[in-house]
């Protein structure tokens, strides 16, 4: 019996090899466009499907598979008459192999400068209409998205007399409606980036969706009787945590990416070096500073004991000399990561006390900017929202008759932007040193009161409160917390302002000679 394939991929990886391989089990190839070229330049043998269909490729190639002598071969179901009938009284051949994967629609949206019109053309139609075909098909028709799967379904054919098993049809199947509807997610998300720009468009619209590609499985989530896995789901192609590359260290845990994900949101928040050391998605060190070394030895100073088993990140490469510094302060770390780790300080970080388990990780530059969308599952679905890097100072205001210096001010900026990323309830205290680094001397966290954060925070940090500025991601509902931190010593302070007592609030700020800043804007993060 003739077994055929149809063979049509943007990425040619493997493709001569692949058509090589089923020529020699005996079957015929069709083929398309390019890839028609690729394999009769690599000497297989091979058909052009306007040849077989009697019907010319045509518009600029947009129209050349879709054809009944194509698809009624993927879609006709074996030992069902009809169908059988149909396709002798139309001279359709059954088609066994389907191998396509699609127009590059998310590499030609990442390009520069790329025209709308290309972006449109890229735009494929034939290819997810034929994988969807022999997808649905799959009790007949074996379908290959994936030129990685090429090895396994040709060693499948030999061992199975040219069939493939009933599992290995299934399981291409399920990878192909994974792929094409990854495909179309890509599409959609275009679409809803141009609408939202339009003039009063919704930022969010009637639907949303969401594909991701298994970045890794993960031995277990955040406890170890829970299942866990690591998925991307960018189309940007710029540098993230999926896209990271790990250098050295043991596998990362689900609460280690949680943790890298908190820290890269912190340290690219600054421009200038800046270091951030986390432990369970709070920062308890972090310092802005002329260099990363100084940077990262502030951050550590913060809260020494708490540091112990934390995240590193920083948004300046890692060299030698930072390396080498880390070896010498840090008790323990789990993971480094940075834009980039210098191959000396790979070698200094590996050969460390604690070199064989902590994860090096090289994020391959430095996220992107601007506006991101956050999301978060609930019962039932989830929740989409913006979040904006940096400090939305536009609405800021001195409320106090005591104005802040200019080095307070400097404070009070770098701790507002620490402190947005810090669970709520938020305070956080810093300090300008005298060597100009800003650093992060005491940090409250998650407290169900904001007196209580603003406790913790001072007790955290002992006589460094003395001359500190403070930031509260919140109001203050009453003057409780300002009276702590007066008494510790704290000579300003930055919080969004709004509540019903800001009156009495701005008072006890008074009272105490302390200066006070009202930004109009609330960090609640929960």
């Amino acid at each position: 019996m003739n077994r055929c394939a149809l063979i049509s991929v943007t990425d040619k990886t493997g493709v001569v090899e692949f058509a090589r391989g089923l020529r020699g089990l005996g079957f015929s190839i069709l083929s398309t466009g390019g890839t028609y070229r690729v394999i009769e330049e690599g000497g297989v043998e091979v058909q052009e499907v306007a040849e077989y269909t009697g019907f010319p490729e045509m518009m600029d190639g947009r129209l050349k598979t879709l054809h009944p002598k194509v698809h009624g071969g993927i879609l006709a179901r074996r030992g069902v008459a009809g169908d059988q009938a149909a396709m002798e009284e139309h001279g359709i051949d059954a088609i066994d192999v389907v191998a396509v994967n699609l127009y590059p629609f998310r590499e030609t949206v990442r390009k520069e400068g790329v025209a709308r019109a290309e972006v449109v053309e890229n735009i494929d139609i034939g290819g997810p209409t034929m994988i969807r075909s022999a997808a649905k098909n799959h009790a007949h028709v074996a379908v290959v998205v994936d030129p990685g799967d090429y090895d396994a379904v040709l060693s499948a054919l030999q061992a199975h007399g040219g069939e493939l098993p009933d599992d290995l049809r299934r399981a291409l199947a399920g990878k192909a409606f994974a792929h094409t509807a990854s495909y179309d997610t890509a599409i959609s998300s275009w679409f809803a980036g141009e609408q939202r720009l339009r003039e009063g468009q919704p930022r969010f619209g009637e639907s949303f969706a969401l594909s991701g590609e298994k970045v890794q499985s993960l031995r277990y989530g955040e406890n170890p009787h829970q299942s866990a896995a690591f998925y991307s789901n960018s189309d940007a192609g710029a540098p993230s945590l999926a896209t990271a590359r790990q250098l050295s260290g043991k596998e990362l845990s689900y609460n280690n990416i949680l943790d890298l994900d908190a820290a890269v949101g912190i340290v690219f928040d600054f421009s200038d070096p800046t270091c951030v050391i986390i432990k369970h998605n709070n920062p308890c060190g972090t310092a802005s500073g002329k260099d990363g070394g100084r940077a990262f030895s502030a951050a550590l100073e913060a809260d020494p004991l708490s540091a112990f088993g934390s995240i590193v990140a920083l948004n300046v490469p890692v060299t030698a000399d930072i390396a080498q510094t880390m070896a010498q302060e840090a008790g323990f770390l789990e993971a480094v990561i940075a834009p980039a780790i210098e191959a000396s300080a790979l070698e200094i970080l590996k050969d460390s006390k604690w070199g064989q388990n902590v994860r090096v990780m090289d994020l391959g530059g430095s996220p992107p900017g601007g506006e991101q969308v956050s999301l978060r599952q609930v019962s039932g679905g989830f929740l989409l929202q913006t979040f904006q890097p940096g400090y939305l100072k536009d609405k800021a205001a001195v409320v106090t008759a005591k104005k802040p210096s200019a080095e307070e001010e400097r404070g009070l900026e770098f701790a507002m932007r620490v402190c947005k990323h810090v669970k709520s309830n938020a305070i956080l205290l810093a300090q300008v040193r005298e060597d100009g680094i800003c650093a992060t001397v005491g940090v409250g966290a998650g407290q169900m009161s904001r007196v209580d954060s603003v406790n913790i925070a001072v007790e955290k940090a002992g006589d460094r409160a003395k001359g500190a500025v403070l930031a509260s991601d919140a109001f203050f509902p009453f003057a409780d917390g300002l009276e702590a931190a007066a008494k510790a010593g704290v000579s300003a302070v930055i919080q969004p302002g709004g509540s019903k007592r800001d009156d009495e609030v701005i008072r006890a700020a008074n009272d105490a000679g302390i200066a006070m800043v009202f930004t109009g804007v609330r960090h609640f993060k929960h």
